[in-house]
């Protein structure tokens, strides 16, 4: 009778052969959570600062919103009021939405050049990897042909 070969014995043999380099894995997941480490804190700091800016705004309008609701002495003076209050705001919400725009322009910026490094650092990575699996691949086929 014949016997059937040991298909697990084969694939073992044949996994044997080809090491997996588990360091390469292990390098892209170490850059990969430093990269969104340090885009959590892009984001935070950002988040920071519009809440800053958003508390600041609102203390402003409450602060002009007090002078408007003062009792005045001539009815002409409430329209007035109203109209200083409107001039204000408009000049304050110029004022905070540039603050706004800045920070924007700086999470970008900073976003950009998080990009970039990490686009450099893990091409190092994966040149680094492929190198020393071709290098695996040779080695274990010198090893597999001299037998």
């Amino acid at each position: 009778m014949t016997k059937t070969p040991d298909m697990t014995a084969m694939f073992k043999d044949v996994m044997g052969s080809f090491p997996v380099d588990t360091a390469a894995m292990e390098d892209a997941f170490k850059t990969s959570a430093s990269l969104n480490e340090k885009l959590s804190g892009v984001a935070l700091d950002a988040v920071e600062k519009s809440t800053e800016v958003s508390s600041k705004w609102t203390k402003d309008t409450i602060a002009k919103m007090t002078e408007m609701s003062k009792a005045k002495a001539e009815p002409a003076d409430y329209a007035k009021a109203m109209s200083d209050f409107a001039s204000a705001s408009a000049e304050s919400a110029a004022e905070h939405m540039a603050a706004f725009a800045e920070i924007a322009k700086k999470v970008q910026m900073d976003t950009v050049e998080l990009m970039m490094a990490a686009g450099k650092d893990m091409q190092e990575d994966a040149t680094a990897a492929v190198k020393k699996a071709s290098n695996d691949v040779q080695a274990a086929t010198k090893k597999a042909t001299a037998k």
